[in-house]
C-alpha cells in the first residue's frame, strides 16, 4: 500500500456503489459526508453492526465498504471473511480507532484495500477512497509510519487468533473444542504454538501479552 501525487478519480460513466458499516452514528455521519462528495458515488447502506454489514454485503454487492474493526455481533475480522465469500469484488477500507501495531499489522495481513484511523483528516479519506475505488490500494500515512516504526510483529492465523480470544475468556481445551468444532488436541496444538510464538510460559503471560499488543481487537467473537 502507498500512496503518489495524484489520484485518479471514477470515470463519469461508472457508478460506484459504498456501504458504510460503523457502530457510532457520528463516524457514520462523517463517512457519508465525505464519500457522498465523490463523483459518481452512491451509498446503498449503512450497517450499524457486524450482521448488518454482512447482510448489506449480500445484497448490494457494493463496489466498495468501510468497515470498522470492532463492531457488536460480528467483528470486521469476520465481516471481511464473509465479504469475501459473498461479494469477492468489494474493495474494503477499514477505518478504525485501534492504534496497536499488532492489529494494523493483522488488517494489512489481511489484504485489506485501505487502511485508515477514524483520527485522519477528511483530505486524506477523501484522497484514499478516490484512490481504492479507481483500483489502487492505501495506507493512512500515520498507520505506515506505525508499521514501519515496528521492531517486531508476531502474526496470528485467524485461528490462532479465535482460539486466543477463547483463552482470554478462561474456556478449557475442550470447551474450546466443542465451540470452534474442532478436536481438543487440535485446541492444544494451537494453544502450545500461540505460547511459543508469543515467547510466554503461563496463560496470565498469554491474555497481558495479547492485551498489550492489541492481538485480542480483531478476533472478538460475537
Amino acid at each position: 500500500m502507498g500512496t503518489s501525487d495524484s489520484a485518479p478519480m471514477p470515470g463519469s460513466e461508472t457508478e460506484w456503489t459504498v456501504v458504510i458499516a460503523d457502530d457510532h452514528s457520528v463516524v457514520r455521519t462523517g463517512l457519508r459526508e465525505i464519500l457522498s462528495s465523490l463523483p459518481c458515488v452512491r451509498i446503498v447502506g449503512e450497517a450499524q453492526n457486524g450482521l448488518e454489514a454482512i447482510a448489506y454485503g449480500k445484497r448490494y454487492q457494493p463496489s466498495m465498504m468501510t468497515l470498522d474493526a470492532g463492531m457488536p455481533m460480528c467483528n470486521g475480522m469476520e465481516v471481511l471473511g464473509e465479504l469475501r465469500r459473498w461479494s469477492p469484488q468489494t474493495r474494503v477500507c477499514v477505518v478504525t480507532g485501534f492504534t496497536s501495531v499488532g492489529s494494523l499489522s493483522d488488517w494489512r495481513s489481511a489484504g485489506v484495500d485501505g487502511l485508515f484511523l477514524k483520527s485522519s483528516e477528511p483530505t486524506e479519506l477523501r484522497e484514499g477512497f478516490s484512490r481504492i475505488l479507481a483500483g489502487s490500494t492505501y495506507l493512512q500515512r500515520d498507520i505506515r509510519c506505525l508499521l514501519d516504526d515496528r521492531q517486531q510483529v508476531v502474526e496470528l492465523t485467524l485461528r490462532e487468533r479465535q482460539i486466543l480470544h477463547q483463552v482470554t475468556l478462561g474456556l478449557s481445551n475442550a470447551e474450546i473444542a466443542d465451540k470452534l468444532s474442532i478436536s481438543p488436541k487440535t485446541v492444544d496444538n494451537h494453544r502450545s504454538s500461540l505460547m511459543a510464538k508469543l515467547g510466554v510460559h503461563s496463560v496470565a503471560q498469554l491474555v497481558a501479552y495479547a492485551l498489550k499488543e492489541g492481538l485480542l481487537e480483531p478476533a472478538r467473537q460475537a
